[in-house]
């Protein structure tokens, strides 16, 4: 009988000595979302932005530490007469998520306009705005109202120096995604959700896009919270979850990137508050979120998988938005999680990106204890505020859709 060759064995010839089997090396696959390429770009010279293009300094900075934030929604009027009133138009896209003004230059807003607009991100989760000529630094002035700005440790900046506050998005012709490295799930994300004090209302403004392709979509956490049972909310309630930035840093090194802040690991709660709004929201996302502190790691496991799906899978939480060069959107981190379509190659996609701090995640515990006042789901307001009966949730009738 002849030997059976494996990976880590030798065989031995009937006519000769034992001969060494290797198994053919295996690829090196590299998450894009982790992994910023490092290949040739396909339009340099004579591109419009090209000062805007991914830079990747050879720094260090220190670690985060605690950073004061006053949430300016606080301050808004709530019907938002003044934004509203300047205006041309204010379409809500879906129940859960999303609105599109029309009519307003971002350059122009007041410091009323710019509350009104922090409540109106966080009551809506994003909001759009189109053929806006807001420049970078204009677009930074506008986030540092909202908060600090929050500076990646790992992303690629613009080469124009003085602007290490920005975060590139830029992929081109010569990045051609690679669908066996990842998962469309995996790209869903909270940003940096792994810090002490995750962001707030970021901005995202393209400045080069495709003809068609390329879309972002968001996903509402106060829609998921309220999706839930009472029993289940309340378990929730009381669960927090590690959110990393190793693999982030790993992929930056990979790519032969310096990490600039050393990776950190920080504990959330699954359930945060809105320090405005008061509304309750599920707070964990694919692209950062390990696992479930305290349990089980079966119950973990499944606790996160049926969260993450529900995230990227439920259309009835989610928007969809379609740029154009000058388009931007204004979201709110810490009650959305996003992720972009990777359809559009070979056609080239440019994004700046302005971050602010938000503040420490509070559960719902934390806020209640802090405030004096009672933390509330979303959805159970709104009907309540418009006078609808609440859903009956003990009934055995079946009620179902068709389309």
């Amino acid at each position: 009988m002849a030997p059976v060759a494996t990976a880590d064995s030798t065989t031995a010839a009937t006519n000769g000595p034992a001969k060494p089997v290797k198994a053919p090396a295996a690829a090196t696959l590299f998450n894009p979302f982790y992994s910023p390429d490092v290949s040739g770009d396909a339009n340099d010279g004579d591109y419009q932005f090209a000062k805007y293009k991914p830079h990747w300094p050879d720094v260090k900075w220190e670690p985060l530490g605690e950073i004061e934030v006053t949430d300016r929604g606080q301050f808004a009027d709530p019907e938002k007469k003044s934004l509203f009133s300047a205006a041309s138009s204010v379409q809500h896209l879906t129940p859960a998520i999303g609105t599109e003004i029309s009519g307003i230059d971002l350059r122009q807003l007041t410091d009323q306009q710019k509350d009104e607009l922090a409540l109106l991100v966080a009551e809506r989760g994003v909001v759009f705005f189109r053929d806006q000529e807001i420049d970078i630094r204009q677009q930074l002035d506008l986030a540092r109202h909202f908060g600090p700005l929050h500076k990646h440790a790992t992303t690629p900046v613009p080469r124009e120096p003085g602007l290490e506050e920005v975060h590139v998005v830029y992929n081109d012709g010569s990045r051609r995604p690679d669908p066996s490295a990842f998962s469309k799930l995996e790209l869903w994300h909270s940003d940096v959700s792994y810090e002490l004090q995750p962001p707030s209302a970021t901005s995202l403004k393209v400045i080069t896009g495709p003809p068609y392709g390329g879309d972002t979509l968001w996903s509402s956490g106060y829609a998921l919270y309220s999706s839930f049972s009472p029993g289940f909310q309340k378990y929730l309630e009381g669960l927090t979850a590690v959110h990393s930035a190793v693999a982030q840093a790993d992929g930056a090194r990979a790519a032969g990137h310096t990490v600039r802040r050393e990776p950190v690991e920080t504990v959330h709660p699954v359930v945060r508050v809105h320090p405005v709004t008061g509304w309750k929201s599920i707070y964990v996302n694919p692209g950062f979120t390990r696992r479930i502190v305290g349990v089980p790691k079966a119950e973990s496991d499944a606790i996160l998988e049926l969260l993450f799906r529900q995230i990227a899978e439920n259309p009835d939480f989610q928007v969809r938005f379609r740029w154009q060069p000058n388009s931007i959107a204004i979201w709110d981190n810490r009650i959305v999680t996003h992720s972009a379509t990777f359809d559009f190659w070979p056609h080239t996609r440019h994004a700046l990106r302005a971050t602010p701090h938000g503040e420490r995640p509070l559960s719902v515990e934390e806020y209640e204890k802090k405030t004096g006042k009672v933390a509330k789901d979303r959805q159970l307001e709104l009907w309540q505020q418009q006078g609808l009966p609440l859903p009956n949730l003990d009934s055995t009738v079946s009620r179902g859709y068709t389309d």
